[in-house]
């Protein structure tokens, strides 16, 4: 559970990370500038790269080389570039290519789509249960706050799904199912998104299943796994990525009372005490969007994501200085215990607690 800070505290806990806050943002320039152009370089080159090795995918290592060069070309387009740029982390560069409420990225959710449901409701209401609608995705139970039914013990399931589908999942987000479902809404209250979120999806699909293979039309069977593929690859890794950030067993959730007349104090313990890291290297930073320090990023959503791991160490000092447990370990260490979060609430709530108390 939460360590209880005292108001003083909490106030004392913003000004520490306001600091830290100003202090980049006074120091953004030409470096962060060098930085996102050099990776939008990459980015285009391991996508032409990969486009131009496709159709000679008849070629065993080139097809695999092709497939890799276009999923990490996806993976850096989604995370490092689409996701940062459109939390305005580079809106002061006035470049219109870079600015927040205009940037279209390379996937199914619109850029719209992702600002509402993402930007302002996940970062907002972060892990508050009944207002985070990004906690489970509506398809898992995660936390004792959401009444168990049978169905969840096939939620494994819905997790393989999900992963697998991870961009389609997300584009579909706003749809809210889960409302449609009891009855709160209607499906023609969406029909304004969903003509969106087919439009956007439809030529993505068509993009990449459709006119790419038909360029190469006598390699067209090989184009069409090689994208399909390269697909799979970017939702599975940013899907994981993700789930390790928010879903971990020591990541907490929040009741919508918690929050009430909230001091920016209190948002900034939520933040510190609702997300997960994990550790790797330079490229797995990259790879992430810098995802891996999720908790400077819900704390510092509009800072150059390239800079927490310069922060880090302050942050984590901060969370030591009020009592707070600074939630990170390895990748792997993190992965296992979203497995074992989704697999112990997806059982019997009996069943649950006599696990727990044989463990304890």
């Amino acid at each position: 559970m939460t360590q209880q800070l005292t108001q003083q505290q909490l106030d004392e806990l913003a000004k520490d990370l306001d600091a830290i806050r100003d202090e980049v943002r006074a120091d953004l320039g030409e470096r962060d500038a060098r930085y996102i152009r050099r990776i939008i370089r990459l980015h285009r080159t391991l996508e032409v790269g990969g486009r131009v090795m496709m159709p000679f995918g008849f070629i065993p290592p080139v097809f695999v080389a092709g497939v890799a060069s276009l999923g990490l070309a996806k993976i850096i387009e989604n995370m490092e570039i689409g996701h940062n740029v459109m939390h305005g982390q580079y809106d002061w560069m006035n470049d219109p290519s870079l600015h927040s409420q205009t940037y279209e990225w390379d996937t199914v959710c619109t850029g719209d789509s992702w600002r509402q449901t993402h930007n302002y409701e996940h970062h907002t209401y972060t892990n508050v249960i009944g207002k985070d609608r990004d906690y489970g995705y509506a398809v898992l139970r995660l936390s004792d706050d959401e009444k168990w039914h049978p169905l969840h013990l096939l939620q494994f399931i819905n997790y393989v799904m999900l992963t697998v589908f991870f961009q389609w999942g997300v584009g579909l987000h706003e749809l809210e199912s889960e409302r449609i479902r009891r009855r709160e809404i209607k499906l023609s209250d969406k029909k304004g998104f969903l003509k969106d979120f087919f439009r956007k999806g439809g030529r993505q699909a068509f993009k990449d299943y459709v006119f790419f293979p038909l360029l190469t039309f006598p390699v067209f069977p090989i184009v069409l796994a090689g994208n399909v593929c390269a697909n799979l690859i970017r939702n599975l890794w940013s899907s994981t990525v993700i789930f390790c950030g928010h879903f971990t067993e020591d990541a907490e959730t929040f009741t919508e009372a918690s929050i009430e007349g909230e001091s920016r104090g209190h948002w900034y313990l939520r933040q510190l005490t609702g997300s997960s890291n994990f550790t790797g290297s330079k490229w797995v930073h990259i790879l992430s969007g810098h995802l891996s320090h999720q908790i400077e990023h819900h704390v510092f959503p509009d800072i150059p994501a390239h800079r927490y791991r310069e922060i880090a160490p302050r942050v984590e000092a901060i969370c030591h200085k009020y009592g707070l447990k600074y939630n990170t370990g390895s990748f792997g260490k993190q992965y296992w215990t979203v497995l074992k979060r989704i697999g112990h609430y997806s059982l019997p709530d009996r069943v649950r607690m006599k696990l727990e108390a044989q463990a304890a």
